[in-house]
């Protein structure tokens, strides 16, 4: 979009260099060889066309896009009060002020939504006041937020347009998945990437392995049994686990687990963050109220995030329930499989490295 965009969507929704955005600038990485991201900008806009978003949901989804980027550059620092904050200087104003704009909604209210909580007790509300390191992060988690609904209204989109038949009878599936992830440092993402190929990896030993012996065994077929390793669901998996949040801290917070491709380590200092589900209140209701009906409707009342009574869903659950879905979905059909091999862990031609 900063590259191709249009003068006139540049000018209307402030943009500029990358390098002067914070949620760009932090890996100082603006360019990748042979990715022509001005000829991506162009052929995201064509698909888009094909899929049937129209001119108006794509200015709005620029526009919320942009309003991202803005909200990035909003810093604090210290208020008058104790542990509070306020806006660091008049660059911070300008971003908040643009992000307001761009969503169509309160400044003032997008600024407290930022520095404050209410707190609800039987006596009242509470206004708690946040220092400059928690509005940060308030920050922060209002610009996933509004990324994260933005991403599945956009595969609502897409699968709506090119979805199946529903009164079809027979289906024929790609399933492309993301391969085992090993990192210097591995987080909640990297177990949950890996817990999908685990699954994928037991559907593949049921049906290469364990089927099409049995099937050797009725038809009497005379053959060498061949060993594998059976990756089969254990009692108590670490997902479970990690919904219980009360648990006495440890010294350390790493785990190894010995997955089927090789032991992963990982860091778990940040997975009860990253497990929580949950949009905060003043978030919610300073989307639901923008004058912008597509942002609007990123955000509708939502009773499960409000009500006292409603079930506590996490990320690592509800990722762990789509999972099954799709290992459901997969049993009922009929697998072929391809099988990719990775030579090598610098993405280069002609290296073939050796596990051992």
């Amino acid at each position: 979009m900063l590259c191709a965009a249009p003068p006139e969507d540049a000018k209307k929704f402030k943009l500029g260099d990358p390098r002067t955005f914070h949620y760009l600038n932090q890996t100082n990485c603006y360019e990748v060889a042979n990715v022509d991201d001005a000829r991506e900008y162009l052929e995201t806009r064509n698909a888009m066309d094909v899929v049937g978003i129209s001119q108006d949901e794509q200015e709005a989804i620029f526009r919320v896009v942009a309003a991202i980027l803005h909200l990035g550059n909003i810093d604090f620092i210290k208020g008058k009060e104790p542990d509070s904050s306020k806006l660091k200087d008049e660059k911070s104003l300008y971003h908040l002020q643009t992000a307001a704009e761009l969503l169509m909604c309160d400044k003032n209210a997008l600024e407290d939504s930022l520095c404050k909580r209410v707190i609800v007790t039987p006596d009242g509300n509470i206004t708690k006041l946040l220092d400059p390191a928690a509005a940060v992060t308030s920050r922060d988690a209002l610009a996933k937020t509004i990324y994260s609904r933005l991403f599945d209204w956009i595969v609502d989109k897409i699968n709506n347009s090119i979805g199946q038949d529903p009164n079809a009878k027979s289906i024929i599936g790609v399933l492309d998945i993301y391969g085992f992830e090993s990192f210097k440092i591995n987080s909640f993402e990297q177990l949950c990437i890996n817990l999908t190929n685990e699954k994928l990896q037991q559907h593949f030993n049921q049906h290469v392995f364990k089927m099409e012996q049995e099937e050797y065994t009725m038809e009497e077929i005379n053959w060498s049994y061949v060993e594998f390793v059976d990756n089969q669901d254990k009692p108590g998996g670490i997902i479970a686990l990690l919904d219980e949040a009360c648990k006495p801290k440890l010294a350390r917070t790493d785990f190894t687990i010995n997955h089927y491709a090789g032991d992963v380590t990982y860091q778990a200092d940040q997975f009860l963050d990253k497990n929580k589900d949950y949009v905060i209140a003043e978030h919610q209701a300073l989307l639901d109220a923008s004058n912008c009906p597509f942002v609007a409707n990123l955000f509708p009342p939502l009773p499960e995030e409000t009500s006292k009574q409603s079930k506590f869903s996490s990320i690592g659950t509800r990722f762990k329930q789509q999972l099954q879905a799709l290992m459901e979905t997969l049993n009922t059909t009929e697998p072929h499989y391809i099988r990719c091999v990775k030579p090598n862990a610098v993405l280069k031609p002609g290296i073939f490295e050796n596990f051992n």
